[in-house]
């Protein structure tokens, strides 16, 4: 029987995940602002999110953990490949793909990372395969059809070049998670994303080359949305995160995510009027079946003996 605290950590937990999928569905719509003239380029925005995380995510994590922050030597070149998987290539692809295309479109082909991540994982052994989670994989693919082939499949659409650099930011952010796994089992999630930020920063004299960092002075539109990428879906929702793992299920974090593009699209529709188009609609009724699919786990074989000792889905 829950008791009375326990229940408000719970629901603790379900108001902090609500807050960080607000904060991620707005960042395309926060995003494209950014990008209007007088703003600053997708390249120089990830710049200001990989400076902005680092310098507050490191100091947080060096705060609390102390030299528990510190990485063994031998982990090294696996949180650089973090670093550049999760960080780097990831955020420039997403905002370069944001640059051409549409808040909805993006919002829509970032739910296909949790099919790439399943994907990927269980080519590594990392989870169980199965006919119907392999369903998944491919009904999820076949809604990127619409969004990438607009105008017929003899070229991409108006918007298909920045979903095709979207859904490859997607597949690098699942690589990424797939290889943070090992990681989570020996340092804190804190830490990880922390030394994920810290050592993206050698990336940043690419990315700032040629760049202008700062928008027009009279640009308080892209001001505030430089303000708000940084503050809330780079460091915020990730605190939010974490805070609401540590007391919800990871099956029940999952849900959350279904929220973000409709919280998108509404956004999107009040500042920008952009409508769904019915390729929209069949895109995202067809990844939400495949995600569907692909989030069912197959049952796990337990002995009576072993029963009483089966884990629990822990925290995403």
């Amino acid at each position: 029987m829950t008791t009375p605290s326990q229940r408000q950590s719970v629901a603790a937990g379900h108001v902090a995940l609500a807050f960080a999928q607000v904060a991620f569905g707005l960042f395309p719509v926060f995003g494209t602002i950014v990008f209007r003239p007088g703003g600053i380029s997708p390249l120089a925005l990830g710049a200001w999110r990989i400076a902005g995380g680092s310098v507050v995510l490191g100091g947080l994590a060096f705060a609390r953990l102390g030299r528990r922050a510190l990485p063994a030597p031998a982990d090294l070149p696996r949180f650089v490949a973090c670093a550049l998987l999760g960080v780097v290539i990831n955020q420039g692809l997403f905002l370069l793909g944001l640059a051409r295309s549409t808040p909805v479109n993006a919002a829509l082909v970032m739910v296909l990372i949790p099919v790439f991540t399943f994907a990927i994982a269980a080519g590594v052994r990392q989870e169980r395969f199965s006919g119907l989670r392999a369903l998944g994989v491919g009904v999820a693919l076949a809604g990127l059809v619409p969004l990438l082939f607009t105008d017929g499949f003899h070229s991409l659409g108006r918007y298909g070049l920045g979903n095709l650099l979207m859904a490859a930011n997607a597949v690098s952010y699942s690589c990424y998670l797939v290889l943070t796994k090992p990681l989570t089992r020996r340092y804190p999630p804190l830490m990880i994303i922390a030394w994920t930020y810290l050592l993206a920063v050698v990336a940043l004299p690419v990315l700032v080359t040629g760049q202008r960092l700062l928008p027009a002075a009279d640009a308080r539109a892209a001001w505030w949305g430089i303000a708000y990428v940084v503050v809330f879906p780079t460091i915020l929702a990730y605190l939010l995160n974490v805070f609401a793992l540590a007391r919800l299920r990871a099956s029940t974090t999952a849900v959350y995510v279904y929220a973000q593009p409709l919280i998108t699209a509404v956004a999107a529709w009040f500042v920008f009027h952009e409508r769904p188009t019915p390729a929209m609609l069949v895109a995202a009724l067809t990844l939400f079946v495949g995600i569907w699919l692909v989030s069912r786990r197959p049952p796990r074989l337990t002995s009576p003996a072993s029963a009483p000792h089966a884990r629990r889905s822990g925290s995403c």
